[in-house]
């Protein structure tokens, strides 16, 4: 009698990653015992265990892939927003039912008062802020005019919808669903205009900040885990020439988990 062949998925080849704790690393060695593994520039998916902080990092370093590789999280960590909740049982057949969501970063292009050109890209955002005890003063233009002649801030932030839970929201700017394409534009602690909340900004937006009197009020940019000091201006689009696919279980995708965070108290 033939066996009976098990049925295909679209994914053969897993690679593990584990960000540096006991319980990632237990965990991860417990995943690769039951299923198997391939190195990570084998993978056709990679199953991260961490936080959303790892979580991040795994994706930022398949960026540069040239075909991109789903990523499908399972929360080992403090934080699991990004996260599918841990569990070692059938884990080839929570793949196969995954949900796919793709994102695209930010591209930050950041220029220093020496003259240096520094680009990064974002999956959360980019945010600007001060770097010593007096307030920024930053000028913001979107597609080339003008919107904002001088915001005196701590910091001004843009995210992506996917990071729109997370810094921005500790700064008080407003959560956007994956679908609506576009990008919170948010002010950290702003003191003139004292009722500048910030703006809801088109996807295809391209935006610049300026930093004045940049010697005295000196400004750094951040775009996710690349930090540029002393910048005097910096330029922040949406790059949708690259996609980053991200998998969830069904009753935990990342759009519902937006809107449901609209609803937290």
């Amino acid at each position: 009698m033939i066996p009976h062949s098990p049925p295909l998925t679209r994914f053969h080849r897993i690679a593990f990653v584990a960000s540096p704790t006991q319980l990632a690393h237990e965990s991860r060695d417990r995943l690769v015992a039951a299923y198997g593994a391939v190195p990570l520039q084998e993978a056709d998916v990679v199953v991260a265990l961490g936080g959303d902080g790892f979580m991040l990092e795994t994706l930022h370093a398949l960026l540069d892939r040239a075909t991109p590789v789903p990523v499908y999280g399972m929360n080992c960590g403090s934080v699991g927003f990004l996260m599918n909740n841990f569990d070692e049982a059938d884990l080839p057949g929570r793949l196969e039912r995954a949900q796919e969501a793709r994102l695209h970063p930010l591209r930050m292009h950041a220029i220093t008062s020496a003259g240096i050109v520094e680009e990064a890209l974002a999956l959360n955002e980019v945010s600007l802020l001060r770097q010593l005890r007096q307030a920024a003063k930053i000028r913001i233009s979107i597609d080339g005019r003008e919107r904002l002649p001088e915001l005196i801030c701590d910091g001004v932030l843009i995210s992506t919808p996917a990071g729109s839970t997370a810094y921005n929201l500790s700064a008080h700017g407003p959560i956007v669903p994956l679908s609506a394409n576009l990008l919170p534009l948010t002010p950290i602690s702003a003191f003139r205009p004292r009722r500048w909340r910030g703006a809801l900004l088109p996807s295809s937006a391209e935006v610049l900040f300026e930093v004045l009197e940049a010697d005295k009020r000196p400004v750094a940019a951040v775009a996710d885990f690349t930090e540029v000091r002393d910048v005097i201006s910096v330029a922040v689009s949406e790059d949708r020439s690259i996609s980053v696919p991200v998998l969830f279980d069904p009753d935990r995708g990342l759009s519902e988990r937006i809107i449901a965070e609209q609803f937290t108290v």
